[in-house]
């Protein structure tokens, strides 16, 4: 009774002298994340977009229920995504085994052998006996955490699967913008080679009429062949967009891992490019900080690299446990009696003196720390910077096209006009050709200017980070880090 009694105040006084070495983590007050002039508006005067939060499904902006389609099939059966949520389910199993280190452990030992124990062994000048042995044992034993290195191990694997869950909704925001730049692709290609044939029959009545006048005697074979060549030159186009629609269609395939029959009805004859109704919601640098995955994943980084500094020194100290063992060992036929029963119950310390690197381990920590943080604030600036820049470049494709649609009409008007001239004999061939060659090469730009402004909007709300919050609830980094003390 007084043995349990003193191993009860023992086991008092280990409990009181617990604590966490290492420190705790907390966002640093001089990183990038907390400077002011990233916080504020991220677009400025005629940018063509509001201050308005980011939608969570930001695609269904379009209002295009073939496209909703795509991206819901996209996000069940997409083989990176796939794999993202095996890497997260081996993060979470990472977090189960650290939470499991320390603590009560326990063990259950049976054996039996027919035995030659040696005599001298015992001291005995005589040969012992051949005999049947038996071993029956229970072990238990508990690990205290006296440093905290265990619970500064459960913070590291925690932060680590954070940052995995992170990583996992990069994965999607990044699938969600393939499917949507793909459906975008294939659209624009059907668009586009639309308006080649209509280019086309426009250059191929100009090279009928080409052909009546020569017959009627205003005009010569070389005009006619000039006409022909420009026919041609536009017919020799119309396979790229054959190619842009099938590489689509291809990407669409992979990206949903279904044959290219199996994808959704309509897709493959889309001919009219997504389109937004609205000035593109963007938030502010704040948001888009909070909102951003890979900002959170290099948080989440620099959170576990600061657990690992505990960890690591809490390998100076020595490891201390108490333990129980109860069994019996003997002849088999006398197990269970009295002189072959055992018990033991007592502390353990063992330490293993800091020669072997542990310092060394701990500045290597520390440095990685150090390392996390300076690639948390690169992620940080880098974010905003893709997203300022894919504004300017949006702002700019916007302002092309629109005056590219001014010249588009400008480009009309004057041909039909030199076509009216050509006829009745007030302008020649050659004006009559530049212009039809003006009209279809501006109308294509035109085309191709409008795919481009499709093409940036998608850019720009993959810059925003959007699209992983309808997967699940996002949880904000802590700003700072205590655990309860053993």
């Amino acid at each position: 009774m007084k043995a349990v009694h003193l191993a009860a105040v023992g086991l008092g006084l280990l409990l009181s002298g617990c604590q966490l070495l290492g420190p705790d983590y907390q966002l640093p007050k001089d990183s990038a994340m907390q400077r002011p002039d990233l916080q504020g508006e991220l677009a400025g005067e005629g940018a063509n977009v509001v201050s308005a939060p980011v939608p969570n499904d930001w695609w269904k902006l379009y209002q295009d229920p073939k496209l909703n389609a795509l991206v819901r099939e996209a996000m069940a059966s997409n083989t990176d995504l796939r794999v993202a949520a095996a890497n997260l389910l081996r993060a979470r199993a990472q977090v189960e085994q650290a939470q499991s280190a320390g603590g009560w452990s326990g063990s259950v030992k049976a054996g039996a052998q027919r035995l030659q124990e040696s005599g001298e062994a015992f001291l005995l000048a005589d040969k012992v006996p051949v005999a049947n042995v038996g071993d029956l044992g229970i072990n238990t034993s508990y690990q205290f955490d006296m440093w905290g290195t265990f619970q500064r191990g459960i913070e590291a694997a925690q932060a680590n699967a954070d940052a995995t869950q992170a990583a996992a909704d990069t994965a999607r925001i990044t699938v969600v913008a393939d499917v949507v730049r793909a459906y975008t692709q294939v659209c624009s290609a059907n668009e586009e080679r639309e308006i080649a044939e209509e280019s086309l029959r426009l250059q191929s009545q100009s090279t009928t009429l080409t052909q009546r006048l020569r017959d009627a005697g205003r005009g010569d074979e070389t005009q006619v062949t000039r006409s022909e060549t420009q026919f041609r030159s536009l017919r020799a186009e119309l396979p790229r967009y054959q190619a842009m629609r099938q590489s689509g269609l291809f990407r669409l395939s992979m990206l949903l891992a279904k044959p290219l029959d199996q994808l959704p009805a309509g897709v493959a004859t889309c001919a009219e490019l997504p389109h937004i109704a609205q000035l593109l919601p963007v938030g502010d640098g704040a948001a888009l900080l909070k909102r951003r995955p890979d900002v959170r994943q290099a948080e989440r980084h620099l959170a576990a690299a600061t657990a690992q500094i505990g960890v690591a020194t809490g390998s100076l100290y020595p490891d201390i446990s108490i333990g129980a063992s109860i069994g019996t060992v003997g002849i088999i036929d006398n197990l269970g009696t009295a002189p072959t029963n055992r018990w033991g119950f007592g502390p353990l310390l063992s330490w293993t003196i800091p020669t072997n690197g542990s310092r060394a381990r701990i500045r290597e920590a520390e440095a990685a720390t150090q390392g996390a943080l300076a690639k948390f604030d690169g992620v940080v600036l880098n974010a905003i910077r893709e997203t300022q820049t894919s504004l300017v470049q949006y702002t700019a494709l916007l302002q092309r096209r629109d005056a590219l649609a001014e010249a588009d009409e400008s480009a009309k008007t004057a041909a039909e006009q030199t076509r009216q001239f050509y006829q009745a004999g007030r302008e020649s061939f050659l004006a009559d050709l530049q212009a039809t060659r003006t009209y279809t090469d501006v109308k294509a730009q035109l085309a191709a200017a409008n795919t481009q402004v499709a093409m940036s909007q998608i850019d720009l709300f993959l810059a925003l980070g959007g699209g992983w919050e309808s997967a699940q609830k996002p949880q904000a980094p802590p700003s700072t880090v205590t655990q309860a003390k053993p």
